[in-house]
């Protein structure tokens, strides 16, 4: 599995993760006296998806420039 693979693969399980970590923190929220430190609970995995998702992101123009590049004469 090259790296573009992992990242990606990462970027998935990091969105199940948060996805878990936003509904605990909602039910906690909702109980007759909430723990407000479950409201930070969600951080943690967006800031993760934050940098995988800019890297994912930048994937096709670093190709196109790469492969401009290398047809390019000098």
């Amino acid at each position: 599995m090259n790296w573009n693979k992992w990242v990606r693969q990462i970027h998935r399980w990091l969105s199940i993760t948060f996805t878990v970590t936003v509904v605990i923190a909602f039910v906690a929220l909702a109980q007759k006296e909430p723990a407000l430190w479950m409201s930070y609970l969600p951080l943690l995995p967006l800031a993760l998806l934050l940098f995988s998702g800019l890297y994912l992101f930048a994937l096709p123009y670093a190709a196109k420039w790469r492969s401009r590049r290398r047809t390019t004469p000098a």
